[in-house]
Parts: C-alpha cells; sequence; structure tokens
C-alpha cells in the first residue's frame, strides 16, 4: 500500500530490516550505543556546527508526546505559555497548556491565516507573564508553512522561549534551528524522517535545558530534565521501544547519506508533480503556492465529489489519502508526500487518481 497520508509513512527496506536487529536489555551498554549514536545523529543533522549547544532528547512515543513534554516542562513558577493557533495541531497546543492552567488566551487565526509576527509582538509587551511561546512549523490540517523564521526573532527580542512543533516539517522544510535561536524542537520518526511512529525527540538548547531542571514538575512520563539527566549518562528513565530506536538509527542513516537538504528537494520536486497534475485535472488547492509545504496538498473536493468515494476508489488500487479535519473535514482532502516513495510510485498514484475521479464524478 502507498501511503499518501502524514504519517505514518512508507520506509525503505533498510529501515523495515533494522527492526529484526537482535534483542537488547535497555540497561546494557549495547542500548547505550544505540542511543548515544542516535542523538549524535540527530544533532549532525539538524543543527550542524552547533551541536555543542544543543542536546537531543528522545522519548517512546508520538509526536504529540515531544510536543507536550516540551511545553509542560518549560514553564516556570508563576509564568504561563502563549500559542499561536491556525490549525488543528495549534488547538492541540493551547489545551495542553491550558490542561495545567498555564495558558493566557490564544492568538488564534483563520485556519487559512500566517501568524502576524507584530501581533505576536504587542502581546509579548502585554503580557509579561509569558515565558514560552508555542507554534507549529508545518500545519498539517491544511499544508500551511508557518514563518518560523520570523516569529523566532520576535520571540528572542522579547527575551522570551521560543516552542516549535516541528513533527511534520522536520527533515522536510528548511529550519534553521540554532540561527534562528529556538529553544526547542519537538518531532518524531515516523514522518519526514522516514522511520516508524513511536519514536519521537527534541533538540533543545543546553542552557534551556540546565535551566528547566529548576521548573516544577507536572508529568511522570514527559519531564523532559528527567530524561536529560537519564540520556547523560548513557540510559533512560522507562522501558524504550528498543526495535523502533533500531529503525529510527538506520533512517537517520539513510537521511545523513541522503543529505537533509537534498531530502527537502525531493520533497519539494514530488509535491510540485502532484500539483502540476491535480491543477490539470481542474482541482483546487485550498492554500496559494507562496504557503503551500513541500509535504502536503490539501484540495476542495469537486462538486458532487464525497471524500469516501474517491478515496476508497484509491484505497481499492493501492493508495490512501486523507481527509480534512475539523471545519474543513466535508470540504477538503490532502494528499502527502513523505516517505520513501519514487518518482514511480508517484504516477501510479497520478494515473489511479485520474482514473477514480472520473468514475465518481457525476
Amino acid at each position: 500500500m502507498i501511503l499518501l497520508n502524514p504519517g505514518p509513512v512508507n520506509v525503505s527496506e533498510r529501515v523495515r530490516k533494522a527492526l529484526l536487529r537482535p534483542d537488547i536489555c535497555h540497561r546494557e551498554s549495547e542500548f547505550s550505543e544505540l542511543l548515544g549514536g542516535i542523538r549524535d545523529k540527530l544533532l549532525k543533522a539538524f543543527v550542524p556546527g552547533a551541536e555543542a549547544e544543543y542536546t537531543a532528547i528522545v522519548l517512546t512515543g508520538s509526536g504529540t508526546a515531544a510536543v507536550e513534554s516540551a511545553l509542560v516542562s518549560s514553564v516556570p513558577h508563576a509564568k504561563r505559555g502563549l500559542i499561536l493557533n491556525n490549525g488543528v495541531y495549534g488547538e492541540r497546543m493551547s489545551a495542553m497548556l491550558s490542561l495545567h492552567r498555564l495558558a493566557i488566551p490564544e492568538l488564534k487565526m483563520d485556519w487559512l491565516t500566517r501568524p502576524d509576527p507584530e501581533t505576536l509582538r504587542l502581546a509579548l509587551r502585554q503580557h509579561q507573564e509569558v515565558h514560552v511561546v508555542g507554534m507549529v512549523h508545518h500545519e498539517t490540517t491544511t499544508g500551511l508553512i508557518n514563518p518560523v523564521k520570523e516569529i523566532a526573532e520576535v520571540v528572542d527580542s522579547q527575551n522570551r522561549v521560543f516552542v516549535l512543533d516541528a513533527v511534520s516539517a522536520l527533515g522536510g522544510e528548511a529550519l534553521d534551528i540554532a540561527g534562528s535561536k529556538i529553544y526547542m524542537v519537538a518531532a518524531t520518526a515516523g514522518k519526514c524522517l522516514q522511520g516508524f511512529p513511536g519514536v519521537s525527540f527534541l533538540l533543545i538548547r543546553r542552557g534551556f535545558m540546565e535551566r528547566m531542571r529548576a521548573y516544577p514538575k507536572r508529568s511522570w512520563y514527559l519531564h523532559l530534565p528527567h530524561y536529560y539527566d537519564e540520556q547523560e549518562r548513557g540510559t533512560i528513565p522507562f522501558t524504550p521501544a528498543v526495535q523502533l530506536y533500531y529503525a529510527l538509527d538506520e533512517a537517520l542513516n539513510e537521511l545523513l547519506e541522503e543529505g537533509v537538504a537534498n531530502r527537502i528537494a525531493r520533497y519539494r520536486k514530488a509535491a510540485a508533480l502532484i500539483r502540476q497534475r491535480l491543477q490539470a485535472l481542474g482541482l483546487k488547492p485550498v492554500l496559494p503556492p507562496a504557503v503551500q509545504s513541500n509535504t502536503i496538498t490539501a484540495y476542495y473536493l469537486p462538486d458532487g465529489v464525497g471524500y469516501a468515494a474517491l478515496h476508497d476508489g484509491l484505497k481499492a488500487r493501492g493508495y490512501v489519502i486523507y481527509a480534512g479535519q475539523g471545519q474543513l473535514e466535508a470540504k477538503i482532502f490532502r494528499i502527502a508526500n513523505m516517505g520513501a516513495l519514487s518518482q514511480q510510485d508517484f504516477e501510479g498514484f497520478l494515473s489511479a487518481f485520474a482514473d477514480v475521479l472520473h468514475a465518481v464524478r457525476p
């Protein structure tokens, strides 16, 4: 089955075979070496030249676990967080802070609108209690890319901490973490890294990681200083999904061999192919090209065509697309192009899409 949903993604045979490596105990030196290698490769891939300034923390859990751990671990006593919300995943970040009564009212935008840096600047000046600003890099609700560099500059100028949900972006979009002074980036193995779901990670500025030691412990499983202390000693506080770590390790080997910039270019090329061919079929994208991601394109459903008919017809031919979410559920569908997919895979999908569209259109 060819997965054209935004995770889990198709993986290479090389990554799949990594699951068959020998069983090991997570309290033994073999696991320490595996974990240390993963952490080093994450820094090499995503903060090249600034590895000494950052640390990588690996969790067993989905990307949501990484995002929640970042938010609940990063707010000191008597401080609050502010979320820029323009989609389902921004809403999720806001809910995470609200659960612990750590949020001020979010800056909420239409789902097709990017955050305005100057509006954020004004809000931070008005709310001195805000310590953390959170935002989604790639809002997969619509495939929208938010202005990370511009928002990061505002957050830094106001001496606040920027936490970025890059779960669907890291490895698929250009991101200068160190140059933008981003304190924490949350991501996962099972999207643009082309690994399996179930392992996530964070890239954190070392100075801020040390500061978080003094912050309240709001979760037993997701408290980042606990992970940091253990992983600096080559171990881990809770039983990890060892085989998934093997697969992440191999996926990182593939990424470093391909090169992050080359992977981004490959994804961009695949997205351009999909957009060109679907435009020729008369489909209307939800977003203008300037704000579209490299890995997801959202389209309005054609008149008279329901999502179920389109999805089921494609799945019968071996291709899985993705529905809209929330208020857009009945209006749009999404096509992702992340994962270990070839030009031949996309050509086959596009041919199948044309056939199914012709069959289901009234």
